[in-house]
Order: C-alpha cells, then sequence, then structure tokens
C-alpha cells in the first residue's frame, strides 16, 4: 500500500516560515525521485521543488529559487520542504510526489497540505 502523507502546514504571516514534511511508506523511498507543487485556488497545478534519489541534484522554480529548500532523510523516508520569507502569493496547496526509477513509470502522489500566507 502506497501512501504519501504531507504535514506542516498552517497559517503563517507575511516573512514567516514553515517547513513542510511528507512521509512515504509502502515503495522503496531511496530510489525515488522527490517533488513539490502546489495548486492555488483558480490557478494551474505549478512545481515548486526537484531533488534526486540521493540528493546530489535540487531544482526550484524561480518563484521560490531563494527562499525554499528541498532536502530529503532516506533512512526516515521522508522529503521535506523549508519555507522562508513567505509571501500571500504562496498561498497553495502543497503536494509532494513520487517518481520511481525506470519502466513502466511509477509516479504517487499525496492528498497535500494547505498554507495560507496573511496577514
Amino acid at each position: 500500500q502506497v501512501q504519501l502523507g504531507e504535514s506542516g502546514g498552517g497559517l503563517v504571516q507575511p516573512g514567516g516560515s514553515l517547513r513542510l514534511s511528507c512521509a512515504a511508506s509502502g515503495f522503496t523511498f531511496s530510489t525515488y525521485a522527490m517533488s513539490w507543487y502546489r495548486q492555488a485556488p483558480g490557478k494551474e497545478r505549478e512545481f515548486i521543488a526537484y531533488i534526486t534519489s540521493t540528493s546530489g541534484v535540487k531544482r526550484y522554480a524561480d518563484s521560490v529559487k531563494g527562499r525554499f529548500t528541498i532536502s530529503r532523510d532516506n533512512a526516515k523516508n521522508t522529503v521535506y520542504l523549508q519555507m522562508n520569507s513567505l509571501k500571500p502569493e504562496d498561498t497553495a496547496v502543497y503536494t509532494c510526489k513520487a517518481d520511481g526509477p525506470g519502466l513502466p513509470r511509477k509516479i504517487y502522489w499525496g492528498q497535500g497540505t494547505q498554507v495560507t500566507v496573511s496577514s
């Protein structure tokens, strides 16, 4: 049974910080690349950050570069998203994604956690 469970969302003021976690089970986490996406009301899903299975490569969307940091702990089957200097436009549901090696392609999505940035 594959499961991805996000946590750590909430309400913060502009300029504040949050750390999101995504705990995985039911697959070999250490061989999967992981990503974070977000979707705001009325907008399409947006790519935020990516990390390879061994943390060798990280990629970020321009909108969050320099403010957000993706990391992972393979021993804990968990990927993180540290979010600093938050802005109202960061308000969205944040979802993690697992992408497995080889073919057929294996992709799993979590349910998401709400982040609201407001004064």
